[in-house]
């Protein structure tokens, strides 16, 4: 059974996949840097000088100090961070877009089948005819 487990793993395709996942990861993290700390706050730049992450809707209010019995912690809903997050989602996609796209860019198209055409003997067999005549 460990031997099976070990040709299980070691197949290219099971390689391949951790590879992706391990890219991806560090993709992810270059693009959240790239959203949070260059196309946010151009946007909030153009929106009037918001910073989307700290926008919200307070529920409840703080009551109390942090660290003390009887410290109630504010209710939020922070909308402002979930329009980050659905910004972050865009460029993701259009980035995995534009992969894919260069990514199909290099399969070379298969190659189209040769015409059916006369074989060598039948050609010669046409001229050997057209000598006879």
């Amino acid at each position: 059974m460990l031997k099976e487990f070990k040709n299980f793993i070691m197949t290219g395709n099971v390689i391949d996949f951790a590879v992706a996942v391990i890219l991806a990861g560090a993709v992810g993290l270059v693009v959240n840097g790239f959203v949070a700390d260059i196309i946010m706050p151009i946007v909030g730049h153009f929106a009037g000088g918001m910073d989307f992450a700290s926008m919200k809707v307070i529920l409840t209010e703080a009551s109390g100090v942090e660290g003390e019995a009887g410290y109630v912690a504010e209710n939020a809903i922070r909308w402002g961070a979930w329009v980050n997050t659905i910004v972050n989602l865009l460029i993701v996609g259009f980035v995995m877009f534009l992969i894919v796209k260069a990514y199909n860019k290099t399969k070379t198209p298969p190659e189209p089948a040769a015409p059916a055409g006369p074989t060598a003997e039948e050609l010669l067999a046409e001229i050997r005819d057209s000598l006879k005549k």
